[in-house]
C-alpha cells in the first residue's frame, strides 16, 4: 500500500513538473510571438541626406536603428564604428540594408552637422533628427529612454538607450544589436536579418 502511495506521489510530481516545463515554454514562445509589435512603428523625419525619410517607403527593405547624439563622446561613434565596419564586411550582401542614426539632441544636431559628422561612418548610415515635438513619439515606440543631464562645465550631455534595433523587411522588430557584443555575433544577426524574407 504504502509503495502503491510513492508510486502516486511521485507521478504526480513529474506529472506537475511536466505541467510547469510546458507553461513556461508556451509562455516564451507567446513573448517571442508578441514581440514584434512591441518595438517600432511608423516615422517621418528629417534626414541627413536633405530630404525626409518616411518609414512607409521602407516596406521590403531591412532597417537598423540606433539612437543617439553626435556630442557623445563614445558609444555613439563606437557604435557607428563598428556598425560601417559590419557593412563593410557584408558589401554587397547589404546593399538594401539601411541604417538610421536618430538623434536624441536635436537641439545641437541640426541635418547639415549630421551630415558632415556622418562623414566619418559608411554612407549607408543617414542621419535623422527629428523635431523637439517628435522625439518623444518616436523614442517611446522604440521603447528608447533619454535624459538632458547638465555637466559642470555649464554645458549637457545626454544619456540615452544604446542598443541597434534591427527591423525586417515588413518593418517588424527583428532583434537588437549591443554595444558590447563580439563583432562576429553582430555580424551574424546582420546576416539572418538579411536573409529574412
Amino acid at each position: 500500500m504504502l509503495k502503491n502511495l510513492r508510486v502516486i506521489l511521485w507521478a504526480l510530481v513529474a506529472i506537475a513538473a511536466v505541467t510547469v516545463a510546458a507553461y513556461v515554454y508556451l509562455d516564451r514562445q507567446n513573448a517571442v510571438a508578441i514581440a514584434p509589435a512591441a518595438i517600432g512603428g511608423p516615422f517621418k523625419l528629417a534626414a541627413s541626406s536633405g530630404d525626409t525619410v518616411d518609414s512607409a517607403t521602407l516596406k521590403g527593405q531591412p532597417f537598423a536603428v540606433f539612437f543617439g547624439f553626435t556630442h557623445c563622446p563614445d558609444v555613439c561613434p563606437t557604435t557607428l564604428y563598428e556598425m560601417s565596419s559590419a557593412l563593410g564586411k557584408l558589401g554587397s550582401e547589404a546593399k538594401d540594408l539601411k541604417v538610421f542614426f536618430i538623434t536624441v539632441d536635436p537641439e545641437r544636431d541640426t541635418t547639415e552637422f549630421l551630415k558632415n559628422y556622418l562623414t566619418s561612418f559608411d554612407p549607408r548610415i543617414v542621419g535623422l533628427r527629428p523635431s523637439l515635438e517628435q522625439l518623444p513619439e518616436v523614442a517611446k515606440t522604440y521603447r528608447v529612454l533619454y535624459e538632458k543631464v547638465k555637466t559642470e562645465d555649464g554645458d549637457y550631455t545626454m544619456n540615452h538607450t544604446a542598443l541597434v534595433y534591427l527591423m525586417d523587411r515588413q518593418g517588424r522588430f527583428f532583434g537588437t544589436l549591443d554595444f558590447e557584443e563580439k563583432p562576429e555575433v553582430r555580424l551574424a544577426k546582420l546576416k539572418r536579418l538579411l536573409k529574412e524574407g
